[in-house]
């Protein structure tokens, strides 16, 4: 679908009310999410074709519908609103993984959580990077913090209710962290079962989350086989970069070592294709790259570059309530549908 088709809808995001196409000419408006207030960009508005290009297809009203091709060059589905749940659990555990720094780990972490808590399904984040950006992100001060992950982690004892923070949005939880995290790295070596004490620690509470989403830090150190041990899936964010490239390959080889040695349950659900700009030939062919090597394992879903992501963590809060109606906000929304799909298809 162009970037410069969007789907103006009157009061709902979802695209449950009337919708009507309308047309920007100024691409920069919707790129850098400036829509007029009250209208929502929905990529996965269904429309109706014009009158000759529906005589091209079959006569069932079903195919009569335009093919839209997505950024990833194949078709993009439609990934219905999904339906209220009655209890939470057992919780799937998701790592947001990538070695290199930069490439849209936390921002991903913080929205996608923020995008599944607003289709009611309850969301545990995990801050695992001593950096604590996933914890600043949601308006946290890491330094202020007495309990974080990494006393989870190495007090026996401690109940995960006593770390647990709400956060702003409904339905999500932060467990956070700050610097005392690194030092869990050169303790846990000495530790039986090293490996599986993240695991170990969120094990109480999985039935009580849908989801458990964890930001590791950007390396593949302990700490990070620790989050691929205790997760059931793993999604790499991927800046449409070259140097981003390269690194796939051994991250890749890491899963596969986790997946033989510690953690046979743990699959690659998906990469997950970050600060795409069309108008760059380097992005399209970085991209298009990706989907050659990694087919299905690429989601459909692309996240855009756009000035709204540095904002929100400023103001510390995830874009879908910083911004509802930005094109950002609604690429976050179509990942938790397209997440959702991907699990709801096993």
């Amino acid at each position: 679908m162009d970037g410069r088709q969007v789907n103006a809808m009157a009061g709902n995001s979802a695209g449950n009310e009337s919708a009507e196409l309308a047309d920007y000419s100024d691409p920069h408006r919707v790129a850098y999410g400036e829509l007029p207030e009250g209208h929502f960009y929905d990529p996965d508005a269904e429309y109706e074709p014009d009158p000759e290009y529906a005589a091209t297809l079959a006569p069932d009203a079903a195919r009569q519908r335009r093919e839209r091709i997505g950024p990833t060059g194949r078709p993009l589905p439609y990934f219905p609103i999904p339906g209220p749940v009655s209890e939470p659990g057992p919780a799937k555990i998701i790592a947001m993984c990538n070695q290199k720094g930069g490439v849209g780990k936390t921002t991903s972490a913080i929205n996608l959580g923020a995008a599944l808590a607003e289709y009611g399904r309850r969301v545990l984040l995990v801050d695992f990077d001593p950096q604590g950006a996933l914890s600043v992100g949601l308006g946290v001060n890491p330094m202020e913090l007495e309990l974080t992950v990494y006393n989870l982690l190495m007090e026996r004892g401690l109940a995960p209710d006593e770390v647990l923070l709400k956060t702003a949005v409904a339905g999500m939880d932060l467990l956070p962290s700050n610097i005392d995290l690194s030092a869990a790295e050169v303790q846990l070596v000495s530790e039986v079962a090293r490996e599986s004490t993240l695991q170990r620690a969120l094990h109480p509470l999985q039935n009580d989350y849908d989801f458990i989403v964890i930001d590791c830090q950007p390396s593949l150190g302990l700490l990070t086989v620790n989050a691929l041990t205790a997760a059931h899936k793993v999604i790499v964010p991927l800046e449409c970069e070259f140097f981003a490239l390269r690194g796939v390959a051994l991250l890749t080889e890491t899963i596969e070592k986790v997946q033989e040695r510690l953690n046979p349950e743990l699959e690659l659900d998906g990469i997950l294709a970050t600060m795409y700009d069309s108008r760059t030939v380097h992005s399209r062919e970085v991209l298009a790259r990706v989907v050659e090597a990694f087919d299905e394992h690429v989601y459909h879903t692309v996240i855009g570059r756009t000035v709204r992501f540095p904002e929100t963590t400023v103001a510390g809060e995830p874009i879908t309530t910083y911004a509802s109606n930005s094109v950002g906000a609604a690429a976050y929304r179509q990942l938790a549908r397209e997440v959702l799909a991907r699990c709801h298809a096993e």
